[in-house]
Order: C-alpha cells, then structure tokens, then sequence
C-alpha cells in the first residue's frame, strides 16, 4: 500500500487535530490553548525533541497515539518542512491503515493530533531539526504504539521539494 501526500488542508485533518498557524498580522495572537485544556490525573510536560531528517518514500510499519490528552508540535527556527501521517481507528480501536493520509507542511505552522489520533512520529524532509512539544502525561497509557502492515509514503504528484508551494497552499 502506497499513501500520497498533499500540501496541508484543514479540513481534511480537522477529524485528528489542527494546523497551527501563526497570526495574520502584527499584535494578534494565534490561540491554540483549547488543546491544551487540563487532563485529570495528568501533569502537563513541555520539552523539546530533536528529529532526524528523512527521505522519501518513508517505510511506515509503526504508529502511536495518546488516548488522554491532545499532543502539539511547533517546529523550532530551522524546520523547512515536515511530514504528518494520521489515520483513524477501525472499529476495534486499532489503527485503519487504509484510510491513512500523509501531509508535508511548511515549518511555520504547528501540527496538534487529538486524543486517540494514529500517527506516526514526526518526520523532517530537508535536514535534522528540532520540535517543541506539548501534553499532559501521567499514566502508563501515556503513549500507545501499534505495528501495522508496512506501507510507504510518497511524494507523488505534489511538490514536496518546494516549500513555497506548499506553504501558499494553505494561505
């Protein structure tokens, strides 16, 4: 199975999150704290990742998600872009890989998966860089991990090597 990605489209990843953009204009602010509402039994946890950067196709034969809390990812200076892989639960609660989509998004603009969202980690496209990252944590079921039928990512018809492109899709 072969899954094609696309420039960002909200509404498409509105089912598993949000895209965070920054603001429009100089004195505005860009609110995603809805998100980030408290979890009982939850502390929330801030910290920063380093990524490794990746190459397309990108071999998928693993997930995760979180059940209890949203988790945001906001790139870090020198992110150009990125890739993001989600797909739904099937009727059982595991992964429905059939039905899994693939973004590349420009590195000014966040990624936030909603409790319980399959994806995989995040993956960078042009060099290593780094993501600040947000959640609340607590349980052992903080971090859910599931192996599924491998599958690829891959560029297809878009055009991931620009991140001008991509970036005035969504604007």
């Amino acid at each position: 199975m072969t899954v094609t990605v696309r420039p960002p489209d909200t509404v498409a990843f509105a089912p598993y999150g949000a895209f965070v953009d920054p603001p429009n204009a100089f004195g505005e602010r860009a609110v995603f704290s809805q998100w980030l509402e408290p979890v009982a039994g939850r502390t929330q946890q801030s910290h920063v990742n380093r990524v490794a950067c990746s190459t397309l196709p990108l071999r998928v034969d693993r997930v995760e998600c979180h059940p209890h809390a949203a988790q945001l990812f906001v790139p870090m200076g020198e992110v150009s872009r990125y890739l993001v892989v989600v797909m739904p639960s099937d009727a059982g609660g595991d992964p429905d890989t059939s039905r899994a989509q693939a973004f590349v998004v420009p590195g000014s603009r966040g990624v936030v998966y909603a409790p319980g969202v399959w994806h995989t980690g995040i993956s960078v496209l042009d060099a290593d860089a780094s993501f600040a990252v947000f959640m609340w944590r607590g349980g052992e079921d903080d971090d859910v991990f599931a192996s599924v039928p491998p599958f690829e990512v891959v560029a297809g018809d878009v055009a991931v090597e620009d991140a001008s492109v991509i970036e005035s899709a969504h604007g």
